[in-house]
């Protein structure tokens, strides 16, 4: 099982590195945490491929071990759009929220060891109700819905 912060920090480093294009491993969580940075507009697309390149028509003929998800990473004023992505969760520590816990990161104020979210600033969380869900913080919270709050993103 590949953990999130093996993607928050090949993201991370991407950005710092000035690349334009990486590719991941395709799993259910890496397509969560991109949908979820595509839908905040820290990246400017994401296409299923294979290894070699990114092509939706090869996706479909390849094997589980060649599958990539590709994400293409967005700049501004050649600047990268995404300074910095932390994980939340540890393997040894997992942090679970309620929908109380998720509303006072989102208005500024601390939940259990969790700083608050700052303007500009996402959480992803994996909700447990609806069957492993991808949402943003803010989301799950008009959804009234909890879960483990995997990274943050600013």
């Amino acid at each position: 099982m590949v953990l999130p912060h093996a993607l928050c920090s090949h993201v991370q480093n991407a950005f710092r590195a000035r690349h334009l294009r990486i590719s991941v491993a395709h799993t259910t969580q890496n397509l969560g945490i991109l949908s979820i940075l595509l839908r905040a507009g820290f990246i400017s697309s994401i296409v299923r491929g294979t290894v070699a390149e990114p092509d939706p028509h090869a996706f479909l003929g390849v094997g589980d071990a060649e599958r990539r998800i590709w994400a293409d990473l967005k700049y501004r004023d050649d600047r990268p759009v995404l300074s910095q992505m932390a994980l939340i969760s540890k393997p040894s520590k997992p942090v679970y929220m309620d929908p109380g816990e998720l509303r006072r990161i989102c208005t500024g104020r601390r939940a259990l060891t969790v700083r608050p979210l700052r303007m500009g600033e996402i959480a992803v969380v994996r909700t447990a109700e609806k069957e492993n869900e991808w949402l943003e913080a803010r989301e799950a919270l008009e959804l009234n819905l909890g879960g483990e709050v995997i990274c943050r993103a600013i």
